[in-house]
């Protein structure tokens, strides 16, 4: 249950990280006068990320096996990139309905389940 607790928290984290580092870009449209320049988007997206913080602590703290949880420091650090490299795709279709996902993406992608499979295996 712990395990499952921290990657709900991590998809949570990665949600509000994803909207700090990359949700400014998509309004890039908007007259400059109504920004507070580079400054003000940088604050924001600080705003935003501190956010994230409420729920990656927690989620590291839940799933670490150190702390009681069932994930080696490598496991849970494998377990939040994929999470992350997911929201991102995600919020990618969503938000950016310009980009687009070649093939060698999806191999990226691939390699990282790898990844996954190689740090559970041992």
């Amino acid at each position: 249950m712990k395990g499952l607790w921290s990657i709900l928290l991590l998809i949570v984290s990665n949600s509000f990280m994803t909207i700090a580092w990359y949700g400014h870009l998509r309004y890039q449209n908007v007259s400059k006068n109504a920004l507070l320049g580079l400054f003000g988007i940088v604050l924001a997206s600080w705003g935003i990320a501190l956010f994230e913080y409420f729920f990656q602590v927690p989620a590291n703290r839940i799933g670490y096996r150190g702390t009681g949880g069932p994930f080696s420091l490598v496991e849970l650090k494998i377990i939040q990139e994929v999470i992350s490299i997911s929201v991102f795709v995600v919020f990618t279709l969503l938000f950016f309905r310009t980009e687009s996902f070649r093939l060698n993406h999806l191999f990226a992608f691939i390699c990282i389940l790898g990844a996954i499979y190689f740090t559970f295996k041992g």
